[in-house]
């Protein structure tokens, strides 16, 4: 018996955009629901349980990063927000709702459906416990708190193993500043965004082949941080 295809629920007040999203998840072999207001999709998320929301933040009766916040007080299902808003400071408000990745308007569906199962091949890792995570020549060893390097020890200071071990667990998400400076330093540093800059420059030099452009640790411009195997 064939499984049944993932869930997939497009929230946009907009029908014509609503509609080419459905449409190429559709095609690429998802299931889909659709809705347009902030009331209706938190109804229909709490009764369908989605694997994955894609949602527009400008909905007629509400923002959409209260979507998140509400979603994640009983979901884990990753969110990626699509918007015509350009403000670093609305993306970085709905990641720290609660958001995985964040698309602005317009965008190419390719890019869309590769996010999609990007994202969705996270959610199913994140249900495995990992006991090390590889990427290019080095291997984090979880459970014996080690770091190599084709095969070499890495030192890391314990708070650049700390920033390493948040990184690789949002792998593949946009992590704010804010949210990066919570998780490794404690939420009196959350406005320090310089530790961060200097501490993932240390990764770099560290871990990247060419630090000055990194495969692996990505700025995202105003917003945070992504790491990508």
């Amino acid at each position: 018996m064939s499984a049944l295809p993932d869930l997939v629920m497009v929230v946009e007040d907009e029908p014509r955009i609503r509609a080419l999203v459905a449409d190429a998840l559709r095609a690429a072999n998802y299931a889909v629901h659709e809705a347009g207001t902030l009331r209706q999709a938190l109804t229909d998320a709490a009764n369908r349980n989605p694997a994955l929301v894609v949602l527009d933040l400008g909905l007629p009766d509400g923002d959409g990063a209260e979507f998140v916040r509400r979603m994640r007080d009983w979901s884990a299902a990753p969110v990626l927000v699509l918007s015509a808003r350009h403000d670093e400071a609305v993306k970085v408000a709905a990641l720290d709702a609660g958001a995985d990745d964040y698309l602005t308007k317009p965008f190419s569906m390719p890019e869309l459906l590769a996010r999609v199962r990007a994202l969705l091949r996270r959610q199913l890792k994140a249900r495995v416990p990992q006991a090390s995570v590889a990427f290019g020549d080095v291997e984090l060893d979880l459970s014996r708190q080690q770091v190599t390097r084709a095969g070499e020890p890495v030192h890391l200071t314990p708070t650049e193993y700390r920033l390493l071990v948040a990184m690789v667990a949002g792998q593949g998400r946009v992590l704010t500043h804010r949210h990066l400076l919570r998780e490794v330093w404690g939420q009196a540093y959350a406005e320090s965004a310089h530790y961060l800059r200097i501490y993932v420059g240390h990764l770099r030099a560290k871990l990247e082949d060419d630090p000055a452009r990194p495969k692996h640790f990505i700025t995202e411009t105003g917003v945070g941080y992504r790491f990508v195997v």
